[in-house]
């Protein structure tokens, strides 16, 4: 899957790394045993890994309750492309979005990221986020545990990550990414119970969003080296969810 970041702030959304030694604390040194299962997700194993059914592997956020935020009511719709498709591809093509994403082009680049996913194994779930009943955002929710993201972190048994870009402009820039991250990341620790950890990997360099992540609960975990990108490694703990 292609490693999207977040976008939330008014401006813009080659090799492997790991989290270097001293970004890490005691608490975080629980590396995840790559077992048979976890080899044929990942795709180091020559064996096609079954389809998995989402609600099993990622939950089901259609079926999470909206919830009332500071901005409005927020609720994730999961995607239908018949549906979404078009509109999910102009954001892609706001330059500010094409920047972080690289999604842009024709509907059919778009078509192919969301095919990937909703054709896929289970990990990933894409939804539109819809605040006071207008789709304003997308959203990835996914098995962070499972992904090639797991490879350059120590990545711990049911670690979820999130996506996310906004896609209106007017809805850029005025801290509403911030409520967001915040109300999302809360759903996803209140309906997996056994995820300890939201996880996100936005570009290093979309300081705008890093900060929203910061303002939302999320620690700076370390600097990490992904294929396409150098990302923050940002981590919401379950276990300090009510003090950040």
């Amino acid at each position: 899957m292609h490693q999207a970041d977040a976008h939330t702030g008014a401006g813009a959304g080659a090799g492997t790394g790991a989290v270097p030694s001293d970004a890490t604390d005691s608490e975080d040194t629980l590396e995840l045993r790559l077992t048979e299962e976890l080899l044929a997700l990942l795709g180091d194993d020559p064996r096609s890994a079954p389809a998995a059914d989402a609600s099993v592997l990622v939950g089901s956020p259609g079926t999470w309750s909206p919830v009332t935020t500071s901005a409005g009511v927020f609720q994730l719709v999961p995607v239908e492309a018949g549906r979404d498709l078009a509109v999910i591809s102009r954001w892609m093509n706001d330059p500010a979005v094409a920047a972080f994403w690289e999604l842009a082009g024709p509907e059919s680049v778009t078509a192919a990221h969301l095919g990937h996913q909703l054709t896929g194994d289970g990990r990933s779930v894409p939804c539109l986020g819809v605040l006071d009943g207008s789709p304003m955002s997308y959203w990835e929710i996914y098995r962070a545990d499972l992904d090639p993201l797991a490879r350059h972190y120590p990545a711990r048994p049911h670690d979820m990550g999130v996506h996310l870009l906004i896609g209106g402009v007017g809805n850029r820039g005025r801290g509403i990414g911030t409520v967001l991250l915040r109300a999302v990341s809360d759903l996803v620790l209140d309906n997996r119970p056994l995820c300890g950890r939201v996880v996100a990997e936005p570009d290093l360099r979309n300081t705008p969003s890093v900060s929203a992540f910061l303002s939302a609960g999320f620690r700076f975990y370390g600097e990490v080296d992904l294929p396409d990108k150098r990302a923050a490694l940002m981590v919401r703990d379950r276990a300090h969810r009510d003090h950040l």
